[in-house]
Formats: C-alpha cells, structure tokens, sequence
C-alpha cells in the first residue's frame, strides 16, 4: 500500500478565499491594468533578461497545485528597469519584476521566492477576493485595477503603483492574504526543486537594503519580517524539499552580471517624479513608422538646465527625461527606443578617470542591447573644449530590422560625471545623418 510520507501530509492546507468574481473578470482587470503598467513604467530592453526571468516564471507556474490552477490565466513575466527591490502581479497572471530585485538576490532561489510569493497572489486569486469582501466593487475594479501587492518590499515603492490606481488600499493588504501567499509560494519553491528558506532569506536582504534596523514602511501594514521568516521555515520544515536544490545558476550568474553592468536604474519614485503621475519616459509614447524625415538643415537652439546648449535639426523633437533628452523625429522612437537622432544625459561613473568612465557606460549600452557589437577602439578628441572620447557601434536593429550605427561622444563635467552623446541611425542612412551629427556635436558647449 502506498503512504504519503508524513511531512508531506503535514504541509499547512490553504483554502482558496471567498471570492463572488468569476475568472473572467480577473483576466479582464490584469490585462487592462498590464496596458497602463506598461505605459507608465520602463520595460526593460533586455531579451536575455526577459527570456532568463519567463523561464523561472514558466517553472514556478508548473509547481502551482492543482487545485488551484486555472486555464484561463495567462502567467506572463517582465522585467522592469527600476532599482527597488519588489515585483508585483496583476490578476489572471501578468507579472512584472524589477531588475533591483534581481541584482540584489543572493542566488535564483531567492528570486523565484519573490516569484513565487506573487503567483501565489495571483492563483488564489487575491485581487478579486479582496474586493469581494470590500464590498464597494464597482469602483475599486474600475480605478484600482487591482494590482496585487508588492511582492516583498512595497512601501514607497509600492504606493508608486498609485499611477495605475491602488495606493493607499494596495498597502492595506490583508495580512491574512501576505501569509497566504508566503505559505502557497514556500510549497511552490520545494516542489520546483527550490529552497523555501531562500523566500525567508529575502527579508535579510530587505532589511540589509532598508538600513539594517529601520524597516521599510511598508513593513508597517504588512506581517512582521520576524514572523514571515519563521513561519516560512517552519513550513519548509513539512516540505519535502530537494537535498540538491536550485541556488547558483550559469544563467542567474550572467544575468545578475549583466544587470550590474548597466546604467544604474532609477528608482520608483525617481520614475514617477521624471514623468508625472507615474508616467514613464516620453519616448516610450512614440509610435515607429517605416518611413522616417531626414534631418533638417534648418536648426533649432536647446538648453538642457544649467549644464549645456546645444543646436539640433528643427524637425527632431527633444523628449526629456530626469537625466537625458532625447531629440528624434516623428516615427523613430517608441516603447523600445530610438532608431534615429540622438540621447544626450549625463552618467555617473565608478571611476574619476574618463577613459575608464567612457568604457564603463559603454559596457552598459552593450549589455542593455545586446545586438550591438563595438566596431572602433576609442578614439581621442574635445568636446567643448575638453578631453573627449569617441567609438562606434554596430548591430541588426530589433525594431528596423536593418544594420545600425551608433556613435558615442564622451567628455566629463567638473563633478566628475560624464556627458555623453549617443547618435543612432541606420547604416545605410549614415551619409545622410553624419553631417547633422557632426554640426550637433560641434555646437555643444558644456556650463
């Protein structure tokens, strides 16, 4: 006769909560709310990423018991480009997690613990189960959208989800639901061959990255970091948990490495604050069309604050960020970038000595769009009278489908951070652009 072993028969039972709303509606509500969240926070343009995080995702999805698996979710996965530790998940399956959370995992098992702890969410249906005892429905799923809560650490960075609506009532979240949710996600980690105390050792490192003692706000609405920890190893305690579990990866190694490498992302609110109400780059409003204006002759003065003046062709519009603008006509700018004109910002570098600042922004550009390829050493010159750096690069374009060029200009400001000029077009309109490139580069002059 066959037995369950006793530990297994000992895991915590979890009852799906009461809930009035049918499946339908949390599929509607997610996808309504990934619409906004898309639009108000920057995808990251990493297919690597993207790929590496689906397929933990896809592997987490799989472990999720039977009894609360439902056909109709479409459990997709993306990444963020923001530096606060925090994932959050939509109804019906849509998941976005920040990059800061995956450059401050200590290993992949405590990635998928965050992972988890928000597919939890979203299987038992937490959203809608939560408006069923609000009450007041009709509103909340109106304005809400019901973005599930931040996965591990909310507070100030999730009250920035209050551009797609939520807020206060996100942070609000029932402390029966949290626990839920870590109990469901540490029995989803054990059976996709994780550690469940991986999902308990994040909140280590959120208090490691909230300043040791002080805990985040967040924590303030939300079970203790204390007793979360416990409870989570004392469920992995009735698991039937791998003796070789998933930790170190080759894949997390080059992702996490690839993260590290890039400019370092912007806070949530540093996101919100850039682009009002929690809207992201201007830039990601565009729309690419096939056929692009070349360059005006005519040109048109630009101020960027006190740090420099610059001229650019009159028909390029300039779409400014909290540290860059970027000038492109009509049609060549989107959600994945640019594929003509110019970004011009300011990056804060590691090192005080230029060439090594130059390498290091350009090694993030590499990273952040891998199918550029550095085709020229670095280059010496000025810009605006001061020691500059110059290399180019080439790739296949994802958006154009065609070779791009890109030519990075670097100088360095007087507090030691470094100015750079990113001019894209595609190869085979370079005789076009080199001319009003070089007029470009030639009129800045640096405060």
């Amino acid at each position: 006769m066959f037995v369950l072993p006793i530990s297994v028969l000992a895991q915590t039972r979890i009852t799906m909560p009461k809930n009035k709303y049918k499946v339908q509606d949390d599929v509607k509500l997610g996808n309504q709310a990934a619409s906004e969240a898309e639009k108000q926070f920057p995808i990251l343009n990493d297919s690597d990423a993207q790929r590496y995080v689906a397929a933990v995702g896809e592997r987490l999805v799989r472990a999720i018991p039977q009894q609360f698996q439902q056909s109709a979710f479409d459990y997709r996965f993306k990444v963020v480009n923001a530096s606060d530790i925090n994932a959050f998940a939509l109804p019906g399956g849509p998941m976005y997690v920040n990059r800061g959370m995956i450059e401050a995992a200590k290993n992949e098992g405590e990635m998928a613990g965050v992972m988890a702890h928000e597919i939890s969410h979203v299987a038992l249906r937490h959203g809608t189960a939560q408006a069923t005892k609000q009450s007041s429905i009709g509103t909340q799923l109106g304005t809400i959208g019901l973005i599930l809560g931040g996965a591990i650490l909310g507070g100030e960075a999730g009250a920035q989800l209050g551009a797609v609506g939520a807020a206060a009532w996100l942070t609000k979240y029932s402390r029966e639901y949290e626990t839920q949710a870590d109990i469901l996600g540490s029995q989803i980690l054990a059976d996709a061959g994780y550690d469940p105390r991986d999902l308990a050792n994040m909140f280590r490192t959120i208090q490691q990255q909230s300043g040791g003692s002080r805990a985040p706000e967040w924590l303030s609405s939300h079970p203790d970091p204390g007793n979360r920890y416990d409870k989570i190893n004392k469920e992995a305690a009735m698991l039937r948990v791998s003796s070789n579990p998933i930790k170190i990866t080759r894949d997390f190694e080059r992702v996490q490495s690839r993260l590290r490498g890039m400019p370092k992302a912007p806070t949530m609110a540093e996101i919100e604050k850039s682009g009002g109400s929690g809207q992201q780059s201007p830039v990601n409003n565009g729309r690419y069309q096939t056929s692009v204006a070349y360059p005006s002759t005519r040109t048109k003065s630009y101020t960027g604050g006190n740090l420099f003046s610059m001229s650019v062709p009159s028909n390029w519009e300039a779409l400014e960020d909290q540290n860059q603008v970027t000038f492109a006509p009509q049609g060549a700018y989107g959600n994945q970038g640019i594929t003509h004109g110019a970004m011009i910002g300011i990056f804060q570098p590691q090192s005080n000595n230029l060439q090594q600042a130059t390498e290091d922004y350009v090694n993030g550009i590499l990273q952040a769009n891998n199918y550029l390829r550095q085709k020229t050493t670095y280059s010496r010159g000025t810009l605006s009278g001061r020691n500059a750096y110059s290399t180019v690069l080439e790739g296949r374009s994802p958006i154009t489908n065609k070779n791009e060029t890109v030519t990075i200009y670097t100088a360095q400001m007087q507090n030691g951070n470094l100015f750079y000029v990113a001019a894209v077009a595609p190869s085979g309109e370079a005789s076009r652009y080199n001319t009003a490139f070089r007029n470009m580069i030639n009129s800045i002059r640096l405060n």
